[in-house]
C-alpha cells in the first residue's frame, strides 16, 4: 500500500483557516507564497473593507502593523491577528501619534485640516480630519474645505505629487517610505534605455525626480488596472517587488520588469518580508500575535475613514 503523503504546509495552514472560520488578508507586496494561499490580494484598506464582507470570525492580515489596524478599526467584533508583530513601516514610524498631537497643539490658532495618508498609525488617523490612500488623494484634497490650511501627513512624496495635480498648497509631514525613496532618477533611465519605449509606471511614493520619468504614476490597485488596459506588452514597475506577483497573475500576458533602486535590480520592504508561511501558520494555531485597540481610539480613527468613505462616492 502507498504511503500518505505528510500535509503540506499549506494545507495545514488552509485547514487551520477552516477550523478557526478565518479570511486571510494578503498586501500587495507580500512574499508570493502568501499571496498564492490568502483569499484576497489587495491594499491595505480595501483588504479591510473585504473581510468585513465575510462572516470570518478571525481575520489574518498578512502585511504591516498598521494594516492590522485599519482591519480592526473596521471590524471591531473580529479578532485580528498578524504573523509577526514586529511588521512595522517606515511611513508610520516617521510620524508618531504623539509627535502630531503635540505639533496640532503648538500650532493651533492655525486651525489645521489633517488629511492623513493610510500607511499611518490609528492614532495619527484619530488626529485626522480625512484620511485618503493613494488611488483616492486628489479627490479629497480637492473636496477639503478652502477656509482652511491643509497638513498632510505622514508621506511627503505622495503629498507633493498630490499639490502637483490639484494646484492646492499643504503643508507637508517630513515623512517618506524607504523603499520607495530608494529609486533614483539614474537607475530608472538606465533601465529604460535597456528597454525603449517600455512604459514606466510608478507609485507616488516616489521622489519627483522619478515621477518625471514615469509614463503613469498611480497606485498599486490602478497599476493592475493600467496594465491591463494599456497597448504595450512590457512595463517597468517602479514600487516594491511584491506587486510584480499580483501583475503576471492577473495580467498573465504581459511582461513586468522591476524598477531597480540606486544598489540593487529591485526594491524590496524587509517589514513586508517579515511574514512567512511559518508564522501565518502559528498564527492561526494560537491565534496571536493578536490586535488589539482602545475602544475610543478605535471610534475616533473610524470617524476619518467614514469621511473618506463619504466623499470618494
Amino acid at each position: 500500500m502507498a504511503a500518505t503523503a505528510a500535509p503540506s504546509l499549506q494545507d495545514e495552514i488552509l485547514q487551520l483557516k477552516k477550523e478557526r472560520n478565518a479570511i486571510i488578508l494578503a498586501h500587495n507586496y507580500q512574499i508570493r507564497e502568501i499571496q498564492e494561499i490568502a483569499d484576497y490580494v489587495g491594499d491595505s484598506l480595501g483588504l479591510a473593507y473585504k473581510a468585513r464582507e465575510t462572516n470570518a470570525d478571525v481575520i489574518a492580515f498578512c502585511g504591516v502593523h498598521f494594516m492590522a489596524e485599519t482591519a480592526k478599526i473596521v471590524n471591531p467584533d473580529k479578532t485580528v491577528i498578524l504573523p509577526d508583530v514586529e511588521a512595522g513601516c517606515s511611513l508610520e514610524q516617521s510620524c508618531p501619534g504623539p509627535q502630531l498631537e503635540a505639533f496640532l497643539q503648538a500650532n493651533a490658532e492655525k486651525n489645521y485640516y489633517v488629511i492623513a495618508y493610510i500607511n499611518c498609525s490609528a492614532h495619527v488617523k484619530a488626529l485626522s480630519d480625512c484620511i485618503c490612500t493613494s488611488g483616492n488623494a486628489v479627490k479629497i484634497v480637492n473636496a477639503a474645505p478652502a477656509d482652511r490650511p491643509i497638513l498632510f501627513v505622514p508621506d511627503q512624496n505622495l503629498g507633493s505629487w498630490v499639490m502637483e495635480q490639484t494646484g492646492r498648497q499643504m503643508d507637508l509631514w517630513k515623512g517618506s517610505c524607504y523603499v520607495h525613496v530608494e529609486f533614483t532618477r539614474d537607475a530608472i533611465a538606465a533601465i529604460q534605455a535597456e528597454y525603449p519605449g517600455t512604459p514606466v509606471v510608478a507609485h507616488p511614493e516616489c521622489t519627483y525626480a522619478v515621477r518625471l520619468l514615469a509614463d503613469e504614476v498611480c497606485s498599486t490597485e490602478k497599476m493592475v488596472h493600467y496594465c491591463r488596459d494599456h497597448p504595450s506588452d512590457t512595463f517597468i514597475i517602479v514600487t516594491e517587488a511584491g506587486m510584480l506577483h499580483r501583475l503576471e497573475r492577473e495580467v498573465p500576458t504581459k511582461k513586468f520588469i522591476p524598477g531597480p533602486t540606486g544598489h540593487c535590480a529591485c526594491a524590496e520592504c524587509r517589514y513586508m518580508k517579515m511574514n512567512t508561511l511559518e508564522k501565518l501558520h502559528r498564527a492561526l494555531d494560537t491565534l496571536s500575535p493578536e490586535l488589539t485597540m482602545d475602544e475610543t481610539i478605535r471610534a475616533r480613527a473610524e470617524k476619518p475613514i467614514l469621511r473618506m468613505l463619504e466623499l470618494s462616492r
